[in-house]
């Protein structure tokens, strides 16, 4: 679109200086004569942000330039018309993603309507719309024109946008100004919907709230299913024994028997019986041995008599 406009102006340029004066009209209407309807650009969501972004950009600049003289009684100093700025940002950007007729519709409807938008604004202002900071300004007069003769937008659509906007180019807590200004704005000029709105999730609410507030029903007790529950209560309780219990936070601790402990007990013992029975089998006495005893003692008797008569 930005190539055909371009070379609409060249042609239109050279057909001025080449062409006698009373063809001029005819040769200009002839070529520029390109389509400007709105299947030749992009209208989706992402298109119409896009647009915002660069109303809201131009709208910047007016308000700093022709706006500030106006107000200020210097009108010989205008000379950046809306229509101007919006020609000029389309030459210097690539605008092919941008919905062209919904900018230009910004920039030609919101600075004719300056003044109704600005006395919408104020009414919810504690301050005059002139101490507003200029991006704030004009984040403000996109989302009023917006709410007013875009209805087919839904306001809490605008709100959004125009918190990005003020995330993209405003300052950190502009956010809580232009929220509350454009929240009290929608309930002025879209009451319907507000309440519509607010019903809505009031519906949605209760809805929520519904199964949580209604009572489970309790099962009817009977003779016979009081005796099955004692029966079933009997059976799964454990007997009491004077085991003491084992949890799994406290396990009872028991001791377990060392191997090699065990080994060296069982060898002790082994040796000990082992010295137990090489000591009686030392004790007990052989018929040889008792009878080689016998004579000793024998013989010691005879000596010691005849000891005793010499």
């Amino acid at each position: 679109m930005t190539d055909q406009l371009k070379r609409a102006i060249h042609e239109a340029k050279t057909a001025k200086t080449t062409s006698n004066p009373t063809d001029k009209a005819g040769a200009s209407s002839e070529e520029q004569n390109f389509d400007m309807s709105e299947s030749t650009y992009k209208t989706t969501h992402t298109a119409v942000r896009k647009a915002r972004r660069f109303a809201m950009q131009g709208l910047y600049e007016w308000l700093v330039t022709d706006r500030r003289f106006e107000t200020t009684d210097k009108l010989g100093w205008k000379d950046n018309a809306p229509h101007d700025i919006a020609a000029r940002t389309r030459a210097t950007n690539a605008m092919h993603t941008v919905h062209i007729g919904y900018y230009h519709e910004m920039m030609r409807d919101i600075p004719e309507q300056i003044e109704t938008l600005d006395a919408l604004i104020e009414q919810h202002l504690d301050r005059k719309v002139e101490q507003l900071d200029t991006v704030e300004h004009a984040i403000l007069l996109i989302g009023a024109y917006e709410l007013q003769n875009r209805l087919e937008i839904p306001y809490k659509v605008v709100l959004d946008e125009a918190m990005k906007l003020n995330n993209h180019f405003g300052a950190t807590d502009a956010h809580k100004l232009i929220n509350a200004v454009l929240d009290k704005m929608a309930i002025d000029l879209r009451d319907l919907e507000v309440q519509a709105d607010i019903k809505a999730n009031r519906r949605s609410l209760q809805k929520a709230a519904a199964p949580a507030a209604q009572p489970q029903p309790q099962p009817q007790t009977t003779d016979e299913t009081k005796a099955v529950t004692n029966a079933d209560d009997t059976s799964e309780t454990p007997a009491t024994t004077g085991k003491p219990r084992i949890s799994a936070n406290k396990a009872i601790k028991r001791p377990r028997a060392n191997k090699a402990q065990a080994n060296i007990s069982d060898y002790r013992a082994s040796k000990k019986a082992s010295a137990q029975g090489h000591n009686e089998a030392a004790a007990t006495p052989t018929p040889e041995s008792t009878a080689a005893d016998v004579g000793l003692h024998d013989s010691n008797l005879v000596n010691s008599d005849e000891k005793s008569k010499d």
